[in-house]
């Protein structure tokens, strides 16, 4: 059989998202993507070799229905899910049966069979041949539901032979799946369990060898991301596998909790590995809300203290923070600005509450009568799609707005970007990994175009970022964030 694996894109137009793919590529001055779906290599990896696969990326190009194909699999998050659905009836308008998995078909089963041939329910490592062997028997079910977890350590190493070699910006790797916590806004522990299960070292060495490979012609560090929901989830593996990734010479983010910032010696060990970035989910400075929301965790430290501890070794400290929960009040916002601006946070996620299907949050709503609507595309943390408890829908947005307006103008990037200059802080990072002389030149240029074609804001920001260009410890990729975060606070 000929399989096509489809990543969708978000369905609304002009709209645009922090988790949507496509949004990075109108500011990185190139037509690269952030990155992929992890779901696809996985998929390609579980797929029998006697099968031929082509991956289909609608952030790269627009869909060929016409393509001639035996089965097309689509894995859907929620703010995807009514591309998704779309996607899945033109190519069954052909014939063509479909099969929706991930996480939203995942919990919501019986909206997705409307749309698709067959739903998987779950993780697909012990669901997916049997998938395909059922539809090449044209014997497939409406429903696939795994059985407990997959372990991980049985599965093959992800396939990323079919995605583009030019397309994306950085690579995406898992090495653990589960988390212990219980936050009532996620559906992680819902989705993978909260028993933690690891690949082993060598498995996850196999694939950032694969990926270096894949793109040595190009002679520049590879950018990873881990996306475990907390790298130091289980700290025996954490410690093998940075003392492993000493030898790969990448750069890497990942996530991790709070508690990291009083892991002296991981934070050093991770600093040596190559790490340049740790995402952590401070999701509100009200306790309160942290109590509310159930993350105990964060309860038990002072974030400013944690973000310069962590920043000391010379990681970026990049956050996450959530309006919209029972205790914000129309002050809430300013506070909130105040503590980005006062810790000097570089790259903040701020996200409207938003209760994904599957979380207990979303439970509780239902319950309450306070969802207001179940159009997905909405799903994407900056619309506000539930009745919040001290806030009206409109105090909500516009409080949000101005939280992202604030903290993404050009006086603020500007003065944050100053301090991490005046304390040198990308030194060590750039004595590992310096950035070509040639490459600081073709920015220049690019900005220097910029200063005719932009408003008087962009333009007079520009000018005072010139003379800083050619510091030998200044990191392009990130003033090119944060000026593409700017862009998404004016659009808003």
């Amino acid at each position: 059989m000929k399989i096509a694996l489809v990543i969708p894109k978000n369905g609304a137009e002009n709209e645009r998202s922090f988790y949507d793919y496509s949004f990075h590529a109108s500011f990185l001055l190139s037509r690269k993507y952030i990155s992929y779906l992890l779901a696809i290599p996985t998929l390609t990896a579980l797929t029998p070799k006697e099968h031929d696969i082509v991956v289909l990326d609608e952030n790269i190009e627009d869909i060929d229905y016409s393509i001639d194909v035996d089965l097309v699999g689509i894995s859907v998050r929620t703010m995807f899910a009514m591309r998704a659905y779309k996607i899945s009836e033109k190519f069954r308008q052909r014939g063509i049966k479909t099969v929706l998995g991930g996480i939203h078909p995942s919990m919501c089963p019986d909206e997705a069979i409307l749309h698709c041939d067959a739903v998987v329910v779950g993780e697909a490592e012990n669901i997916w041949a049997t998938v395909i062997d059922d539809a090449q028997k044209g014997q497939l079910k409406p429903q696939y539901k795994a059985e407990g977890f997959a372990d991980l350590k049985a599965a093959p190493v992800s396939d990323r032979s079919f995605l583009s070699k030019t397309q994306y910006l950085s690579d995406i790797v898992q090495t653990a799946k589960g988390c212990p916590f219980h936050c009532e806004f996620c559906s992680v522990h819902a989705f993978d369990g909260q028993k933690i299960r690891t690949k082993t070292v060598e498995q996850v060495i196999q694939e950032i060898e694969a990926i270096n490979r894949s793109t040595e012609t190009f002679k520049k560090k590879k950018a990873i991301f881990f996306a475990d929901d907390n790298i130091l989830s289980k700290k025996s593996f954490a410690i093998e596998l940075f003392e492993a990734l000493k030898s790969q010479n990448i750069n890497w983010m990942c996530q991790a909790s709070i508690n990291i910032s009083r892991e002296d010696d991981f934070l050093a060990l991770m600093r040596d590995s190559g790490c340049g970035a740790i995402f952590i989910g401070f999701e509100s400075i009200s306790d309160k809300n942290l109590s509310a929301m159930d993350k105990p965790i964060n309860r038990k430290y002072d974030f400013a203290e944690a973000i310069h501890k962590i920043q000391s070794y010379g990681m970026l400290v990049h956050s996450s923070f959530i309006v919209g929960y029972e205790f914000d009040t129309p002050e809430s916002f300013d506070e909130l600005i105040d503590f980005i601006e006062n810790t000097n946070l570089l790259i903040p996620l701020v996200n409207i509450l938003t209760p994904f299907p599957g979380t207990q949050l979303f439970k509780r709503f239902e319950k309450e009568g306070r969802i207001l609507t179940k159009d997905w595309q909405l799903y994407d943390t900056k619309h506000v799609v539930f009745q919040p408890s001290n806030l009206s829908t409109e105090q909500l947005l516009e409080g949000y707005k101005k939280v992202v307006k604030k903290v993404y103008s050009f006086d603020a990037i500007l003065r944050k970007l100053n301090h991490y200059w005046d304390i040198d802080f990308w030194k060590r990072q750039n004595d590992s990994d310096p950035v070509q002389l040639k490459y600081r030149l073709l920015f220049a240029i690019r900005l220097l175009t910029f200063l005719a074609s932009t408003n008087f804001k962009r333009s007079a920001f520009i000018i005072k970022l010139l003379p800083h260009v050619f510091r030998p410890r200044v990191r392009i990729s990130t003033i090119l964030a944060l000026m593409g975060y700017n862009d998404f606070a004016e659009s808003l």
